[in-house]
């Protein structure tokens, strides 16, 4: 009996030790890209003109939308401030050959005058 119960404990203590060793670690790396939204359509559309051309983003569970201070831009503000020329910095990351947005800074309003007139 206390030969049986050695034999199923270690058989326990092998088993534990294999499905330790069969976990995987996942690592995600977030990458960033400057540059100027060229289409968007919060949900939808994200293009963004870099240095290597336009580039097309997808969403991801949750997009941030900050300044460059790092506040967090409010839904109800996004589609004031997140438009077409504006300066943007994207962080996202890979899901095969998609580029799926976690982030979005907006770097420059362009407009330092704040008048609205765009000069």
């Amino acid at each position: 009996m206390k030969y049986l119960t050695l034999l199923l404990a270690c058989t326990l203590i092998a088993a534990g030790t294999a499905a330790a060793q069969q976990q995987s670690v996942v690592t995600t790396t977030t990458t960033t890209a400057d540059g100027t939204i060229t289409q968007f359509v919060p949900g939808t559309t994200f293009v963004v003109k870099e240095t290597s051309g336009p580039v097309t983003y997808t969403y991801g569970p949750s997009v941030t939308y900050v300044t460059e201070t790092g506040a967090v831009i409010p839904a109800e503000q996004a589609a004031a401030q997140i438009k077409v020329g504006v300066p943007v910095r994207v962080h996202y990351t890979m899901d095969g050959s998609n580029r799926v947005i976690s982030r979005v800074v907006v770097t420059k309003h362009g407009d330092e005058d704040d008048d609205d007139d765009d000069n």
